[in-house]
C-alpha cells in the first residue's frame, strides 16, 4: 500500500498509529473492508488512515479496542497525538481553506486574513517583528483569490466587536480595511456579523477558530499563539460547530452589523 509523502512512523506519532493499524489488521488477515465493518466506514476510508492521509478519529479507535481487545491502545495512542503540536497544521490548514466549500470563522483579536487590506496585514507583521514580511504578506493576499474561485465557499464571518474597533495601522489603515469589510459583507456568498461588546461573557471568549467543510467533511482549526491546532475528529467537530451556533445567537443580526461597520468606520 503506499503511503503519503513524509511517512514517518518513527517520527511523527499519528503515522505510527497509521502503521501500527496496518500492522495488526494484516497480522489478523482482515481486509480493508472488514476493519471498515468494524468502525461504521468503508474501505478507502481505512486505507486513507493506514496511508497517513486522514487521521484516525477517537470513535474508531474505540470500536478496534472493542473489537481487538486492545487494552484502550488505539484510543490512548489517539489522545496522545491529538494532545501534541503538528508544525504543519498551519500549512495544511491553509490548504484545506483554499478548497473549502464552506468557512466559518469565528474571530477574537483580528480581521481575518482572507479579508485584509495589504496595509492591514503589514501593520500586523510589524507589530510581530517580521522584518522580511514581503513573502508571508504576498502569501496572505494570495489566499484571497479563493474568495471569488468558482464555485464561490460559503462564508460566515463573526467577529467581535473589539476588532473593527481597534485602530490597527492608525485611522487610514482601519478606514480602508472597514471598507473593504463592508463590500466583502455585502456578496452574495459571504455573511459578516458583529458580536457587540454589551454582550458580556460569552463561550467565544475561548478563542478564535475556523471551521472548513471539503468535500462534505469538517476540518476545526484553532488559532494560538506560536501556532494552532487543525482536527477532523468527529467529537470535536460537533463541539466547535456548537459552540459557533451558540455565538450566533448573541451576535447582532446581519443589518445591525453592517450599521455598526459604518458607525465605527465614519469616526475614523
Amino acid at each position: 500500500m503506499r503511503t503519503r509523502r513524509g511517512f514517518d512512523p518513527d517520527s511523527d506519532l499519528w503515522d505510527f498509529i497509521a502503521f501500527e493499524l496496518r500492522r495488526q489488521r494484516q497480522e489478523q488477515d482482515l481486509s480493508l473492508a472488514a476493519v471498515g465493518d468494524i468502525i461504521g466506514r468503508d474501505r478507502s476510508l481505512v486505507a486513507r488512515v493506514e496511508s497517513g492521509e486522514t487521521k484516525l478519529q477517537v470513535a474508531h479507535a474505540d470500536r478496534l479496542d472493542r473489537a481487538w481487545s486492545g487494552g484502550g491502545f488505539f484510543r490512548r495512542m489517539v489522545n496522545f497525538a491529538k494532545a501534541g503540536h503538528d508544525v504543519e497544521w498551519f500549512k495544511t490548514h491553509l490548504e484545506l481553506e483554499a478548497i473549502a466549500s464552506e468557512l466559518r470563522i469565528w474571530e477574537l483579536g483580528w480581521i481575518p486574513g482572507l479579508f485584509q487590506t495589504e496595509a492591514y496585514a503589514r501593520a500586523m507583521f510589524e507589530v510581530a517583528g517580521v522584518e522580511d514580511m514581503e513573502k508571508p504578506l504576498a502569501a496572505r493576499l494570495a489566499r484571497q483569490t479563493s474568495l471569488t474561485r468558482s464555485p464561490r465557499p460559503l462564508v460566515w464571518v463573526f467577529l467581535d466587536q473589539g476588532v473593527i474597533d481597534q485602530p490597527v495601522g492608525g485611522p487610514e489603515v482601519m478606514r480602508e480595511q472597514l471598507s473593504k469589510l463592508l463590500d466583502l459583507a455585502r456578496l452574495p456568498n459571504i455573511t459578516v456579523r458583529i458580536m457587540p461588546r454589551s454582550v458580556g461573557a460569552h463561550v467565544g471568549r475561548d478563542g478564535s477558530f475556523k471551521i472548513m467543510t471539503v468535500a462534505g467533511a469538517d476540518h476545526i482549526y484553532t488559532e494560538a499563539c506560536e501556532g494552532g491546532r487543525l482536527t477532523a475528529d468527529s467529537t470535536d467537530v460537533g463541539l466547535f460547530r456548537v459552540r459557533f451556533s451558540r455565538i450566533g445567537d448573541w451576535a447582532l443580526p446581519v443589518d445591525a452589523s453592517l450599521r455598526l461597520i459604518q458607525e465605527v468606520l465614519e469616526t475614523l
